[in-house]
Order: structure tokens, then C-alpha cells, then sequence
């Protein structure tokens, strides 16, 4: 049975995206593990490789645009809007989809001092046509009013602006996720038994999706976040509110039965920040390197490398609660991991 929603869609992510088992890769990077009997082996894992949805489109976010540009488009717009990261995957793919479907697109990308030299995410913005706005830290933090201003700007000019939240990650959005938990149905060996689904956690859209898709298909399974930015009381809290937006959407009666206790399914670790968003440690840094080399995957340092560190970081612990079986989700990122050129560079072990 499928959930995908009668909501207006559009076909842009390269789906479905394949599902990887890792067996050696847990045990190379954490060695043996201790004790004796079937608890001592680590996890099995698994890799859902959503860094493999398109090139120029590559990554989580697709799955929401294909929801939120097909709303844009049915209400007549011409401009997609939104904001991010001055390395922000989001707003890269939201200019991608927006020259694919004739639109135009308008980012607002955090930065301070001087406009950065072109690299990763922000050369591909200019690459595929965006018109790229500078806005401060301060600035960024009344983003909602920017947008908004911005779409009134438009439609003084006769053009029509669709707001897009920061990731993509409202209740609309979200739902793009519930087509990956209905793959993973279908890829993961006996669905029917437990296992954990870890992911990067940046704006909180992804997360929402993968829990409704349990809950919708009446799966045992626990989504766990890994926070790169802020804290767990903070995406707890705005987490919770994407799931009863995307309530509101669904008006499915399992769906409205959780929302009493909506808090309750949000599974956030925290601890894994580090130095901070979009900030690396050479700790966080040498383990890409090691993942690369190992299993030729290439993760990001912003959003999957600390993923990765935090998955390691609570595998280490006794009381992680992850089980015997862990999806990890690869969001994408690899042009952010470009931009970080300079930093790789500098503790790149000899060939």
C-alpha cells in the first residue's frame, strides 16, 4: 500500500536511490568491539545513497522541491525564493530546478564582509542563473520578513515569487520523504524487523519526512538525528512543528493520533556540533578521508561528515539505543565538500 500523497508532484530526483550494505566499514573505523556472543559485532549498516538523486540536483532537498515547485507551479509562479548557507545545497538545487522548469530563482545567502569568491554550491547558483543576494548573520535572522519582502518586490513587477522555507523544510516539503521510506520498504531486508535510520539534521524536513513514512507504513523503526547546527531543544521543538503543519496537509487519522504526543517521536543527538555549523574540526575532516578511502564514498563536512562523527560517537556508547541494524542517510553535499578544498588539502595524508 502507498502513502505518496495525491499532492501535485514533479519527477526530478533520480529515484530509486540504491541502498549499500557497508559490512566491514563500522569494524575498520571503530576496530573490534568488546565483549563476546552476537552483541559483540557492531551493527549492521546500511548507506542510502540520496547523494546519488542527479548531478546538478544531488542530494535530500530534491525530494522536497519535487512537492514545493510543483505547488509553485500550480499557483502561477515565476521565481523561486529562498535562502541559505553561502554553501547551501538547498538553494544550488532550488536554482537546478529552477532553470529546468523556465523559472528564475532569487537565493539570499548568509555571509559576511566581502562577497566570497565563487566556489561548490555558490558557483553553481551563479552557473545556473540565480540572482544571489548577500544578507548578514543579523539579517538572516529575520529571513522569514526578507523573503516575504522579496515576493512583494516581484509582483510590483508583475512577476509572481514562491517562498521557500530554509531547506525546503516545511510540512509540504517534508512529505518528498515519505517515496524514500517506501524505497527503503522495498530494499531493506525484512522490513518487518527493527532498525534505526540515522541522518544529518540542518533544518529538520528530512527527519519530519522519515518519521512520518514510519508512522504511515506501521513500521518498527527509530529515526535518530544528528543536529550539525543549534541544539536538541531547538529541533525538537521545530521539528514537532513540521510534523503538525504536515498534519494539517495529510489528514490521515494515524498521522493525527501521533501529533498528541508529537515531541515524544523527535530522537535528536546532540554533542556533535563541534567548532560549528559549517565549521570543521581536522578530527571531522580526517574521518572523511578515512570513509573515502575505505569505501570510496565521499561525504561533506557540514552536514553527512558530522553525521558520520555522530553515528560513530554513539555507536561508541553503551546506552545508544541504535539496535542491530543502521540506515545511514547520505544527503548529499559533495560540492560543499569542494569549497572546502583549502582545509582537506592541509591533512591529506601522503599518497
Amino acid at each position: 500500500m502507498s502513502f505518496v500523497t495525491p499532492l501535485a508532484h514533479l519527477s526530478l530526483a533520480q529515484t530509486p536511490t540504491p541502498l549499500e550494505p557497508q559490512p566491514v566499514l563500522l569494524s575498520s573505523l571503530l576496530g573490534p568491539r568488546h565483549g563476546t556472543g552476537p552483541d559483540a559485532d557492531w551493527p549492521s549498516l546500511f548507506i542510502k545513497r540520496d547523494d546519488l538523486t542527479g548531478v546538478s540536483l544531488t542530494g535530500n532537498k530534491v525530494r522536497k522541491l519535487e512537492l514545493l515547485v510543483a505547488d509553485a507551479k500550480q499557483q502561477g509562479a515565476d521565481t523561486l525564493i529562498t535562502c541559505g548557507g553561502v554553501q547551501s545545497n538547498h538553494c544550488r538545487a532550488t536554482a537546478a530546478v529552477a532553470a529546468q522548469q523556465g523559472m528564475r530563482s532569487l537565493l539570499f545567502l548568509r555571509h559576511e564582509g566581502e562577497p566570497p569568491l565563487p566556489s561548490g554550491n555558490l558557483l553553481l547558483d551563479r552557473l545556473l542563473g540565480a540572482e544571489v543576494r548577500f544578507i548578514s548573520r543579523a539579517e538572516y535572522q529575520d529571513r522569514a520578513r526578507i523573503l516575504a519582502e522579496a515576493a512583494r518586490e516581484l509582483a510590483q513587477h508583475g512577476r509572481h515569487g514562491y517562498v521557500i522555507p530554509e531547506g525546503g523544510s516545511n510540512g509540504l516539503g517534508c512529505l518528498g520523504y515519505l517515496r524514500c521510506i517506501a524505497e527503503l520498504r522495498e530494499q531493506v531486508p525484512h522490513p518487518e524487523q527493527p532498525l534505526t535510520i540515522v541522518s544529518a539534521v540542518g533544518s529538520g524536513g528530512t527527519l519530519a519526512g522519515l518519521i512520518l513514512g514510519t508512522l504511515l507504513y506501521d513500521l518498527p523503526w527509530r529515526v535518530v538525528g544528528i543536529n550539525v547546527c543549534d541544539d536538541r531543544d531547538y529541533f525538537v521543538e521545530r521539528i514537532a512543528a513540521i510534523l503538525r503543519e504536515a498534519a494539517l496537509i495529510l489528514k490521515h487519522p494515524v498521522i493525527d493520533r501521533a501529533m498528541g504526543t508529537v515531541e515524544a517521536l523527535v530522537d535528536i543527538r546532540d554533542g556533535y556540533v563541534g567548532r560549528g555549523y559549517a565549521l570543521s574540526q581536522p578530527s571531522e575532516l580526517q574521518l572523511l578521508t578515512e570513509i573515502a578511502r575505505r569505501s570510496g564514498i565521499l561525504l561533506d563536512p557540514v552536514y553527512t561528515g558530522k553525521a558520520f562523527c555522530g553515528l560513530l560517537g554513539e555507536l561508541r556508547k553503551a546506552t545508544s539505543g541504535l539496535g542491530e541494524r543502521v540506515v545511514f542517510l547520505h544527503s548529499g553535499g559533495i560540492f560543499g565538500l569542494l569549497a572546502a578544498a583549502d582545509e582537506l588539502v592541509r591533512i591529506l595524508p601522503d599518497a
